[in-house]
């Protein structure tokens, strides 16, 4: 069983989708429909622009998932998910891979997010740290002890998480975290504290918008963030998708469920290659490869 996986913030390259552009015209049609509906020519940025420009979260997210979401329209019929999922962002590219959402719908839905997230980070300062080499029980044990916000945001795979939240926090939670043997507690260079309760205000504004678009039923399971199982109902989606802002990202058991019921690939549609390297971290057996024009059309 095949499972596309959509790579999240921080995979974006200046560059991307620019080999897409080139080769198809369907790819050309869909970039400049996204000019219009952002109403700012993302394309230079990304095919052109400057590194510090397609690092602003209004930019990246709306540049990744078009990458994602485009490559996997360009495919074609060798594009056929038994299952799909999505690394935080990468979950709105996944609803469009499956047919829950439309290519439009899901595109003014991520510039929403994008500028709810960019807000919620001017108003709450916070950020974000790499914690490497101690159990998940070990970090949330940690958090749970520490003065102030801070909390487990990303299970990215074993011996590796992301904790989020307020600047002092984070900073005291990685003291403790080194006493507690971690191998690296690094802060990094993120703009805010997402997937934390510092992210409450972006919820909040995504919460009507995401409510107010139409989602269909999906041609396959999505494999979400918040439950990390197999999820096909409409209206479940959709709280999923509000509730991802201030929960964490279970990448690990989504992946771990996603074997459980029969993945036997992994195909990452996007730019780079993270989701794939964590995926062989989870379960060094499991097959994993990029998708591409080349080899799958």
């Amino acid at each position: 069983m095949k499972a596309y996986i959509f790579p999240g913030q921080g995979a974006q390259f200046v560059g991307m989708g620019l080999d897409l552009y080139e080769q198809s015209s369907q790819a050309q049609d869909l970039f400049e429909t996204a000019n219009d509906i952002l109403g700012f020519n993302i394309t230079d940025i990304m095919f052109e622009g400057l590194a510090e420009d397609l690092k602003q979260t209004r930019v990246t997210q709306p540049a990744i998932f078009l990458h994602s979401v485009i490559l996997s329209q360009v495919l074609g019929d060798a594009f056929k998910p038994d299952m799909v999922a999505g690394h935080s962002l990468g979950e709105f590219s996944a609803l469009v891979a499956n047919g829950a959402l439309s290519f439009e719908d899901a595109l003014n839905l991520v510039a929403k997010r994008a500028d709810a997230m960019q807000k919620a980070c001017e108003m709450i300062p916070g950020t974000m740290a790499a914690v490497l080499g101690l159990d998940d029980d070990i970090v949330e044990k940690v958090c749970a002890m520490t003065k102030g916000i801070v909390v487990a945001a990303n299970y990215n795979c074993p011996g590796q998480l992301v904790i989020s939240g307020e600047l002092n926090a984070v900073e005291m939670a990685c003291e403790s975290l080194k006493e507690e043997g971690a191998r690296r507690a690094l802060i990094l260079p993120v703009g805010g504290a997402f997937h934390s309760p510092l992210m409450e205000p972006a919820r909040e504004e995504l919460a009507s918008a995401i409510e107010n678009t139409q989602f269909r039923k999906p041609n396959c399971p999505i494999y979400q963030n918040v439950t990390a199982s197999a999820v096909q109902d409409e209206a479940e989606i959709q709280a999923n998708l509000i509730a991802q802002l201030t929960a964490p990202v279970r990448w690990t058991q989504s992946v771990q469920q996603m074997l459980n019921d029969g993945a036997t690939q992994f195909i990452e549609v996007g730019p780079g290659k993270v989701l794939q390297g964590l995926v062989k971290k989870i379960n060094r057996e499991a097959l994993t490869q990029s998708a591409s024009i080349e080899t799958e059309s």
